[in-house]
């Protein structure tokens, strides 16, 4: 006797981490928009200034193109919310900005890797390079700001 493997469950459940792991990014980026915002009004000199909102403008980028995605995928238009608070202190928002960065390096990748669409691995791919080069130049900041 052969054991039944309901194949369209497993597809199912996939899809379903596949979506929950774009709304988790869209969230994130969102987030993350908000934060260097603020994290941009607390520097200490108009070129680190800038340079944050540079990478704000990055962040914006990759939060629109996950939504095209979402909305691609699912149908619908994404309910993004802020899910972590930025630390109000310069130094330690930096800190916090850095350890995100790092953190979502990963995080796409592994939706890069996880994608069958090449568009969308492309997209995840190409916004993990960008966020590993914001986490350089927080690192940067924060050992300035030392």
């Amino acid at each position: 006797m052969y054991p039944f493997t309901n194949y369209y469950d497993a597809i199912y459940r996939q899809t379903n981490k596949f979506v929950g792991d774009i709304e988790k990014a869209i969230n994130g980026e969102y987030s993350a928009i908000d934060c260097y915002a603020k994290l941009a009004n607390l520097a200490p000199n108009q070129k680190e200034r800038e340079r944050i909102l540079e990478i704000r403008q990055d962040e914006i980028k990759h939060y629109q193109e996950f939504v095209r995605i979402y909305r691609q995928l699912t149908g619908r238009q994404p309910q993004p919310k802020i899910v972590e608070q930025c630390p109000g202190h310069y130094r330690n928002g930096l800190e916090f900005a850095l350890q995100d960065e790092q953190k979502t390096v990963d995080f796409y990748m592994e939706i890069a890797d996880a994608a069958t669409d090449q568009f969308i691995k492309g997209a995840f791919h190409r916004a993990a390079i960008d966020e590993q080069n914001h986490a350089v130049w927080f690192l940067y900041f924060f050992q300035k700001a030392k």
